[in-house]
């Protein structure tokens, strides 16, 4: 029973951190570094999502956040600045 309650929480966890870290770069990348050259360059979503994924690997010693939430959170970051960049190439440039 209660492995099913740490399974399904680990579940949600990663769930909320991978679509948050979709939500919330895609939103910056589109109005804060709508002027920023940088974020033009190809690489920069995997550079990102990597960098995210480094950042919360510190959180792995908490039970219910492993590799695999790190690595889903890095994904979403990556997928978002992405999905910003795209948005950005149709938005009228000032």
């Amino acid at each position: 029973m209660f492995e099913f309650l740490g399974t399904m929480l680990w579940i949600i966890i990663t769930g909320i951190a991978s679509i948050g870290g979709f939500i919330a770069m895609k939103r910056f990348v589109r109005e804060r570094l709508r002027f920023v050259d940088g974020v033009r360059k190809p690489g920069l979503p995997l550079i990102a999502g990597i960098a995210a994924a480094a950042v919360v690997l510190p959180l792995t010693v908490f039970p219910v956040v492993n590799m695999g939430t790190a690595f889903l959170f890095g994904i979403g970051v990556g997928t978002g600045v992405a999905a910003g960049r795209r948005e950005l190439k149709k938005l009228p440039s000032a």
